[in-house]
């Protein structure tokens, strides 16, 4: 059997067969485009109020439907007990267990659109409480179980601020023009966006009509948390005049549920955000940081107590920012994650107390489909400190895992059978020091099925965007892929990347991509040096970030055969203007606007540097990106035109930034990058080659 994907080119049409494998062939294959579809990941563990039993969102692939489906499990937490409760090839997700344990609440898109479920686990009826016309979210249950409170988004009316005359009867005028005078009209992934905003509502048991709780404008309700009495709900929004200028400054708010009263509970310029009301119903938890302009801002923890309203930041593990946590049963102690040196760890620390390490290999799916090995963390605490999380490995997608006792065990096996059957890629870890400043860099190799050190292979680097992001020991289709086909593959975390402290973070300040160059070519030449390498096929690409660094890289040297540079951002004039949050960019990334420092805007740009390009490239990109638009793309498509460079342009149709959201789409990216790679590769008939 064979698979055929098609893609435009440059003025061509390239098609890329996909070989496939029978079940009857070697016992071990390689990890292959067909096993993309076979991936199961577990996802948002939840406790059941005695703390015996786990739910969780099982994650898998629809081939027909190119899409993500899921299901919600229970499974007991000394894994006897594994079963399905939730079924169909829709999007059964998010679930959240009552107070007393009987009911469970869910969204579901069974009915056609995504709606709030009741699912009674003594007698397994489900039945749907809501009529909502747009999709809801953030489903939290109140205290006595009778309520459940969640954000939907409010339209508002969209008329036409002037007047046109009212077409004739079977008149074929133009549609309707859009009328847009906000600072933020698109938002990628979104498209453009409708007029309104997402508020607050509870709904009863019995499913009668939500009531509303907040209203008015604001740019986004984050997160929100019930009092313990249940007579109010803390909500975290940005509610500010200059909310489209100002995007970080959120605070936090407190609306009642009888009056709809609502009162600001911290103020700051800064986000304060992911409000968590302690159980004794005396302290709140959240998350913030004093906002300096800086490109990496570290997440604090802050407590509030609320019968003094007085706040104070804990200490926390030093110099690394906190991502998510929970309160444990006590009060007194808190779990929360953090990443550091490329892995997440969870530690629970009492109050102004001491800490310890719970796991270091936390982690999960880094976006809707597990392609790269980005960080995400979803853990649970139950009423005994237990810790149920998603647990990283590089050799297959995330599993669910249950501590007790400081003991590990992993209660989940979603990909045993298929991954017993393949030749995974092995990771490992590498460190060499950057020849700018001497700095220590972080990265990992993953080597080819079979690798024989005395063999000479090609070297494919792979570079992560963000930039505020790292890599770490967490599963990757696509490098996976990329080592079935053959290639060492090369992925680091450059100065810019989180997990190594604030300065480290912050020395692409109102400088990237700077020397970030510097630390991935040490990279390469960091694994050059292990001998099994040849030099002759380098091979360079990332998205996103990285793909402004892979444009970056290309502009100053010549050592890669070829390069593919997906959504990348290529002339930093003209991204700021056309980006989706350009209030953000212009304030954090610069310090001023590009008609005010042109000059740094070019210093900065790849496009200033096209002319120093022979390097053969493929630009990737979605149509429909609007965090780096596809023009990005086209401007340096053109401009490597002009200059006579070997170059070919991928669109995807329908996609946005997240170009591998679907996982064809991901087969698409993988298999588009690797026919650019293996076009040009050295003839191994050339002249050249017959005589080493």
């Amino acid at each position: 059997m064979e698979r055929l994907i098609t893609f435009i080119t440059a003025g061509f049409i390239a098609i890329l067969t996909l070989p496939t494998h029978s079940i009857e062939s070697e016992q071990f294959q390689k990890f292959s485009y067909e096993d993309i579809f076979d991936l199961e990941y577990a996802e948002d563990p939840q406790f059941s109020p005695n703390g015996d039993s786990i739910y969780y969102t099982r994650n898998s692939v629809d081939e027909v439907s190119d899409s993500r489906r899921a299901n919600i499990w229970q499974i007991t937490t000394d894994g006897k007990l594994h079963r399905q409760l939730t079924f169909g090839n829709f999007l059964n997700h998010s679930p959240r267990l009552s107070p007393n344990g009987n009911n469970l609440a869910f969204i579901s898109t069974s009915s056609g659109s995504p709606q709030i479920h009741i699912l009674e686990l003594n007698n397994g009826q489900n039945h749907q409480i809501s009529q909502l016309t747009m999709p809801p979210s953030n489903l939290q249950w109140s205290p006595d179980g009778m309520q459940i409170a969640f954000t939907t988004f409010v339209p508002e009316s969209e008329k036409l601020p002037f007047q046109v005359p009212t077409p004739p009867k079977k008149a074929k005028w133009a549609p309707t023009p859009k009328f847009i005078d906000r600072n933020i009209y698109r938002i990628d992934s979104l498209g453009y966006l409708q007029k309104g905003y997402a508020q607050i509502f509870v709904v009863s048991l019995e499913g009668n009509k939500p009531h509303q709780l907040t209203s008015g404008k604001h740019n986004r309700i984050d997160s929100f948390a019930w009092s313990a009495n249940g007579d109010s709900i803390y909500f975290s929004a940005n509610i500010h005049l200059d909310q489209e200028i100002e995007l970080l400054n959120s605070d936090i708010y407190r609306v009642e549920i009888k009056n709809q009263e609502v009162k600001q509970i911290t103020e700051r310029f800064g986000p304060d955000y992911f409000p968590q009301i302690s159980p004794d119903g005396t302290k709140l938890a959240y998350l913030g940081f004093d906002d300096q302009r800086l490109g990496y801002h570290q997440d604090s923890l802050y407590i509030m107590e609320l019968n003094s309203g007085g706040s104070y930041r804990i200490e926390t593990v030093e110099d690394r920012s906190i991502s998510s946590f929970k309160w444990l049963e006590d009060s007194n102690r808190i779990a929360y994650s953090y990443d550091d040196y490329g892995s997440t760890k969870i530690v629970i620390q009492k109050l102004g107390g001491e800490k310890s390490l719970i796991t270091s290999d936390a982690g999960g799916s880094s976006l809707a489909f597990p392609g790269r090995p980005f960080y995400r963390v979803n853990f649970a605490v139950s009423k005994n400190a237990d810790i149920a999380y998603l647990q990283a490995n590089a050799q297959r997608p995330a599993e669910l895992a249950f501590i007790h006792n400081g003991k590990i065990r992993t209660l989940t096996d979603l990909n045993g059978e298929l991954i017993r059957r393949r030749e995974m890629a092995k990771v490992k870890e590498i460190n060499f020091k950057s020849r700018f400043d001497n700095r220590n860099i972080q990265g990992w190799i993953a080597y080819p099925p079979n690798f024989n050190r005395m063999k000479k292979y090609p070297l494919l680097l792979q570079i992560h965007g963000g930039p505020f992001y790292n890599y770490g020991p967490r599963f990757a289709a696509e490098v996976q892929l990329y080592a079935a086909a053959g290639y060492v593959v090369l992925y680091t975390n450059p100065r810019g990347s989180t997990s190594y402290g604030h300065e480290f973070a912050n020395l692409i300040h109102h400088n990237y991509p700077g020397q970030d160059y510097d630390d991935l070519i040490s990279g390469v030449d960091a694994v050059i040096a292990q001998e099994y390498i040849d030099e002759d096929q380098l091979f360079a690409t990332g998205g996103s970030g990285g793909g402004t660094l892979t444009a970056w890289l290309i502009g100053k040297t010549n050592r890669f055969r070829a390069a593919v540079a997906a959504k990348p951002i290529i002339n930093w004039e003209s991204f700021v203007l056309t980006s989706d949050f350009s209030s953000y960019f212009t304030k954090y990334w610069f310090s001023a606007p590009p008609w005010e420092q042109p000059e740094e805007y070019r210093r900065r740009s790849p496009l200033t540097y096209v002319g120093n390009i022979t390097t053969p490239t493929m630009l990737l990109t979605g149509e429909e990106d609007y965090r780096t638009p596809i023009s990005e793309t086209e401007q340096f498509y053109q401009a490597l035109k002009l200059n006579k460079v070997d170059t070919a342009m991928v669109r995807l149709p329908n996609a946005s930034h997240d170009i591998a959201r679907k996982p064809s789409q991901l087969i698409t990216k993988v298999a588009s990058i690797l026919y650019w790679f293996e076009h040009h590769k050295p003839d191994p008939n050339s002249p050249e080659l017959a005589n080493n």
